[in-house]
């Protein structure tokens, strides 16, 4: 383990910046909010954070940031995409705005919204492989799932819906990380722990 703390940016365009920050200081990063290619360029990882996709993605083109974090993640940076996040991180995006933009980091084909409207928003307690036996309190918030993975995407977790199914919600392929739940919303902070580990051996 490094002795000087990585540096860890949250995308701060939109979305939930502040509890992202929170989570990554209190696992032993230094947290910094990302707004423009300056401040990316001094992070050892990304998290794009919960929020609305089609907006962030909008706005990653307004301030110039779209091609940057690309380049950065194409060049293997460690990036944790929660929600909105996990979106901007797929391959294929259905049931988004057609000018959608995204970083095709992870060999997936994501729903958006998936779950329902904000009224469906449900909470569970779910075994993510990588954080132990113990279940991590997990919270939905018009959240999309992973309809299909590729060959090299290892899925992580899985919950059942409404619909009677179990979908997948959580996976990782190489040095990108991406969940359908908010763990920044909660008191458990393994998700991000997990993270700056990824982190840490990316840099090391």
């Amino acid at each position: 383990m490094s002795a000087v703390a990585p540096t860890v940016g949250v995308l701060a365009l939109q979305g939930d910046v502040a509890e992202h920050l929170r989570h990554l200081e209190s696992v032993g990063a230094r947290a910094v909010p990302v707004r423009r290619r300056s401040e990316l360029d001094t992070v050892d990882g990304l998290i794009l954070p919960g929020g609305e996709s089609t907006a962030m993605s909008r706005l990653l083109d307004v301030y110039d940031m779209y091609e940057p974090v690309a380049e950065r993640i194409s060049g293997g940076m460690p990036v944790y995409g929660s929600c909105a996040g996990m979106i901007l991180l797929a391959s294929v995006v259905l049931d988004t705005r057609a000018d959608a933009t995204w970083f095709s980091a992870i060999d997936m084909t994501v729903r958006r919204n998936a779950f329902g409207r904000q009224v469906d928003s449900f909470e569970a307690d779910l075994v993510v492989d990588a954080l132990g036996a113990d279940p991590v309190r997990t919270v939905f918030i018009r959240a999309p799932w992973v309809e299909t993975v590729g060959p090299d995407v290892e899925v992580l977790a899985r919950v059942r819906a409404s619909d009677g199914d179990d979908h997948v919600v959580a996976v990782r392929q190489g040095n990108a990380l991406a969940t359908s739940f908010h763990p920044e919303v909660t008191d458990d902070v393994r998700v991000h722990g997990y993270f700056l580990d990824m982190v840490r051996q990316a840099t090391s």
